[in-house]
């Protein structure tokens, strides 16, 4: 009876849940910790998507149940989005389906296509439940670069090649969570080429398009002729709209697929609250000046947060797409890894940011940084860190959680958070 449940033994304890009690403990005892590690808009959901919740709820017939597909009107906004933005056309009865946010939907599908020994290829570091979601299905994963590179293509060659089963899947999330890459349209050409060819199926997360700072908007997998066949592409609404809580998302494309998804989810849900699709119905036709709001805003911190690392001695990459700032260790604790390095900055800065170790092993040499707090944060936050790396040695030491200063000798490895 004490032995683990055997889907829970293939799962380790999630880091970031881990990460957040540390956070959670530093605050209970009275530390102002600025919150950086989760990937968690801070702004409100846009007035009048608020306003289309608040006005639906008020009519008792949608209170009842919903359906699990998602609503008409709500497939055919999705299919009305890729048509706008990517000039791709999608059925919505047949290549559109809802999700609870592309977390549940993602991890649904590896549920309804996977069987026990089959192979999944994906990218690593990732988000976790690229591998998780197959991981607790039954795969097994390979782990390919991160990068949208020739190397990445050859790595996924050679899995196809030398892999018993052969891989019957590949994840791809670009813009990235955590590493902040971008794709390009002419790599997803050859990546589609390679999945036709060698008959694998692409799952693409694209929950980040709509966050970008430079240059062309990030393509879909969806553009390319063909991609259809093969390609599934999961989008969602909390980013674009900052509507995180609301757990709105979207899976579209090969039909197969679509409908395996649906299949299983009929058995798991009755579809998101119809208030919620309906707002997100709104959210979707409505006005979009909110997205560029919302993209200005994060290029705003973005400026702030990466040129106030540089000066404080830490060179961190500026993202061009994304939330997130994948961040190098500093060269002094990178023989700390990400675990303890995080609970450091935690203890010493006051900092709280996601260990990369979190998103695989590949991650362990970065921690992700979140631009999840207002400007006037983000600059106490570059304070803090200058002041913990030493670059500054007119201000004091900051007190840890625990009260011990950055110079008051105590030169312990601090306390590493369960991974």
């Amino acid at each position: 009876m004490v032995e683990e449940f055997h889907r829970i033994r293939r799962l380790p304890p999630y880091v970031f849940a881990e990460v957040n009690k540390a956070r959670a403990q530093a605050r209970a005892e009275g530390v102002d910790i600025i919150d950086l590690g989760m990937g968690n808009p801070d702004s409100p959901t846009p007035p009048h998507i608020v306003a289309k919740l608040v006005e639906t709820v008020q009519d008792p017939r949608t209170h009842r149940y919903s359906v699990s597909r998602g609503i008409a009107g709500l497939r055919r906004a999705l299919a009305g989005y890729y048509q706008r933005r990517f000039d791709v056309t999608l059925d919505p009865e047949t290549e559109v389906i809802a999700t609870l946010g592309s977390k549940e939907g993602l991890a649904n599908l590896a549920a309804a296509i996977t069987s026990p020994g089959d192979t999944i290829m994906v990218p690593n570091p990732s988000y976790p439940i690229h591998q998780f979601g197959f991981i607790i299905a039954g795969a097994a994963v390979r782990s390919i670069p991160a990068t949208p590179d020739d190397d990445m293509l050859r790595a996924i060659d050679r899995a196809v090649r030398h892999s018993v089963p052969k891989p019957t899947a590949l994840i791809v999330n670009f813009p990235s969570n955590p590493t902040a890459h971008l794709a390009t349209l002419d790599f997803y050409r050859e990546l589609v080429a390679l999945a036709r060819r060698h008959e694998f199926f692409i799952l693409s997360d694209l929950a980040y398009a709509e966050i970008f700072f430079e240059g062309e908007p990030p393509p879909s997998v969806l553009q390319v002729p063909g991609a259809r066949e093969v390609t599934v592409e999961f989008t969602s609404l909390s980013k674009t709209y900052s509507m995180p809580g609301w757990r709105m998302g979207f899976a579209a494309g090969n039909q197969r697929l679509v409908t395996a998804l649906a299949r299983m989810k009929s058995y798991l849900d009755y579809g998101a609250f119809t208030p919620i699709q309906v707002a997100s119905v709104a959210a979707l036709n409505g006005p979009q000046d909110c997205v560029d709001q919302m993209r200005a805003l994060y290029r705003e911190r973005r400026d702030v947060l990466v040129p106030g690392l540089a000066a404080a001695g830490w060179e961190v990459p500026s993202p061009r797409g994304s939330m997130f700032a994948w961040a190098p260790i500093p060269p002094r604790y990178a023989h700390l890894g990400s675990l303890d390095f995080a609970q450091l900055l935690l203890d010493r800065a006051r900092v709280a940011v996601a260990p990369g170790i979190g998103f695989g092993e590949h991650g362990d040499g970065h921690v992700r940084i979140a631009l999840v707090e207002n400007t006037q944060r983000l600059r106490q936050a570059v304070r803090n860190i200058r002041t913990f790396l030493g670059n500054d040695g007119n201000q004091p030491p900051l007190p840890s959680a625990s009260g011990v200063t950055e110079a008051g000798g105590a030169e312990a490895s601090p306390s590493k958070v369960p991974a």
